[in-house]
């Protein structure tokens, strides 16, 4: 008994200086199969020269099945044998956990490992020490202590987004930015192989995973999202994994007009809206492209605007200074004894005593979506996103539990855009992300489009004409319309600029927008940006009117809408009750009130109170200073 205690707590031991070293010695139960000479090979391309090749092919039929192929250069029995040794002797003399950052660590190992070599050489069975013997050692050696092992490839891999492992002689699968979701030739064919790489990628996470703790969501090196599940505690297939990776720069808007994600027109828009502190959600599905959208739109804020974020896993990268991020965590202790767990909710509703001028939520699902909707009824400015398929199905989501959103909130929305992964044609790439459509939100079940995306010709389609937001920033701006697209239409050429002359740095990208807020004339000129009249006549359309209301003070409800077209003295006939209302509305708060309340209080669509306000400001009966309506004597 005592013995078998002795050797219980030497196997602990042991596993917790394994862990603690944070290397994987020998990659035993992992299968990589070779490529087959017969498959036809689709496309190919090398990753590290002269040592790791990805090749992508198919087995011979009329059906094309894609295969993602690792190549390395091979070891000889005697190198791999050398290897071994060497990892060993470099894990008595390395303390890895305590090294610091990846570079200087990768150098540490370097020059430890150069050490060893001349050091052992014939110990560990190298006889000779060619340069390029050592150069291959040393890959492997990063291989292994700090990468992946034979996965490593696969993760850098600048094509891949996702990885994923569904259990012991299933192929790994990757989805691939070329041709979607494809099997691998590697796979685990041992379990304790599979459970012993979980263990290390929670380490490599900073992360604890065990038959207790079966979970893990967490991030490695802070840009690559892990979630993994152990044993067969939730999983009857064992141990499992996905990891979604994410590009240490973040896209810029320009790499997005480029990759025709979007059009320049359409990130002018953008751009107009977050400097006036709108209200932005994007919507999609899963792996859609909503977080690298929302990463590059922030470029857009105004300089000395607070930006806080709030997220469950720290994703969005924002190149501002004037910046505070929150994350949740999760709580500590089991059962009873479980505490400490700060949730989005929390986060949120902790951000808005930080007076923020934009608010972030990396993604609403639960009751933090009501209060993101109090900050934007006060003035801040909102961006978003959420998982849905189109406006109608993102609205249903927001007014059903748990998020709960009042119908008469809704309008706080300015504006939804549609993120999707969609199939090119004609195109060598055979997928893409585009922003399918950008609607401006008048309430809970109408809806304006401002853009959409072409499938035939893979181009947008856009119409200002009848914006209700660019009506909206001139009413708060007190500029004209005509006046605001010209400046829509300059931001829209020096976005073009930026494409044409290959500017997609996010850092030289973040610098011209700020150059242009700090004098936009100056910097037009020295770039050289010829700006033409917008193509489009800027007319406003006529398309929905409000019905006669009662002309008692005691307005409920939400009257119905008459949609026709009417002579400007009817179209004043039918504001006028709304204006009354308006007013009636500011007069009962005995004082000014801020500009977005008026949406809420006043129980008409949004485009006629807008109307109803520009009517009042022209007859002088209302003034609109710093986001406050106030009535004018």
């Amino acid at each position: 008994m005592v013995q078998d205690a002795k050797k219980e707590v030497k196997v602990k031991e042991e596993k917790k200086k394994k862990g603690e070293k944070e290397i994987v010695k020998q990659w035993r139960g992992i299968d990589v199969k070779p490529l087959n000479p017969a498959f036809e090979i689709l496309d190919r391309y090398v990753l590290t020269e002269k040592y790791a090749e990805v090749i992508i092919a198919s087995p011979p039929g009329r059906v094309v099945e894609p295969i993602y192929f690792v190549v390395e250069n091979p070891l000889t029995q005697q190198e791999e044998t050398a290897l071994e040794k060497i990892k060993d002797i470099l894990t008595k003399e390395l303390d890895i956990p305590k090294i610091g950052e990846e570079e200087e660590t990768k150098k540490i190992i370097h020059d430890t490992a150069l050490r060893v070599m001349k050091k052992y050489r014939r110990a560990v069975g190298l006889p000779s020490l060619s340069d390029e013997l050592v150069e291959k050692i040393l890959y492997y050696i990063d291989r292994d202590l700090m990468g992946f092992g034979p996965l490593n490839v696969i993760m850098e891999d600048y094509k891949v987004e996702d990885i994923s492992c569904d259990g012991l002689y299933i192929p790994i699968y990757v989805w691939h930015r070329d041709f979607e979701s494809m099997p691998t030739n590697i796979s685990f064919t041992d379990r304790e192989a599979l459970d012993d790489f979980i263990i290390h990628l929670a380490h490599k996470a900073g992360k604890h995973v065990s038959s207790a703790f079966p979970i893990v969501d967490a991030m490695i090196y802070g840009k690559h999202r892990l979630a993994a599940t152990f044993r067969e505690e939730i999983s009857p297939r064992g141990s499992t994994f996905t990891i979604r990776k994410f590009r240490e720069r973040p896209f810029s808007v320009t790499e997005l007009i480029v990759s025709n994600v979007l059009n320049s027109e359409m990130g002018a828009y953008f751009w107009l809206l977050i400097e006036n502190k709108a209200s932005l959600m994007l919507i999609g599905a899963t792996g859609s492209g909503k977080t690298t959208l929302l990463n590059a739109l922030t470029t857009f804020i105004k300089p000395r605007m607070k930006i806080v974020t709030c997220e469950e896993t720290a994703e969005i990268n924002i190149p501002r200074d004037n910046w505070v991020r929150f994350v949740t965590r999760e709580s500590y202790g089991l059962g009873s004894t479980e505490r400490g767990a700060v949730e989005l909710f929390d986060l949120v509703k902790t951000s808005l005593r930080y007076r923020p001028d934009y608010l972030i939520v990396g993604e609403v699902r639960g009751e933090e979506a009501f209060v993101l909707f109090q900050a934007i009824a006060t003035g801040h400015g909102g961006l978003t996103t959420v998982h849905a398929e189109d406006v109608e199905s993102a609205v249903k989501r927001l007014m059903s539990p748990p998020m709960n959103i009042p119908e008469t909130h809704i309008s706080l929305l300015d504006a939804m855009a549609l993120i999707q992964r969609v199939q090119l044609r004609g195109k060598t790439q055979l997928f893409g992300r585009r922003v399918r459509f950008i609607w401006e939100v008048e309430d809970a079940h109408r809806y304006r489009k401002i853009a959409e995306w072409d499938p035939v010709t893979d181009t947008f389609r856009v119409n200002f004409a009848n914006s209700l937001q660019i009506e909206n920033i001139s009413l708060m701006n007190g500029v004209s319309k005509e006046d605001l697209m010209l400046e829509l239409w300059r931001r829209k050429e020096l976005l073009e600029w930026m494409r044409e002359n290959k500017i997609t740095d996010n850092d030289k990208v973040a610098s011209i927008i700020l150059s242009y807020y700090s004098d936009p004339e100056k910097l037009i000129a020295e770039a050289g940006i010829t700006v033409k009249r917008p193509p489009t006549p800027m007319a406003r359309r006529v398309e929905a009117v409000v019905a006669p209301s009662p002309a008692s003070s005691g307005i409920s409800g939400s009257p119905q809408m008459a949609v026709q077209n009417k002579s400007m003295e009817e179209l004043e006939k039918d504001i006028k009750p709304v204006a009354d209302y308006i007013v009636e509305a500011i007069l009962k708060r005995g004082g000014p009130i801020p500009y977005w309340q008026v949406f809420v209080k006043t129980p008409y669509p949004r485009d006629v109170i807008i109307r109803a306000m520009r009517y009042l400001k022209e007859k002088r009966r209302i003034d609109i200073i710093g986001g406050v309506v106030e009535l004018m004597e």
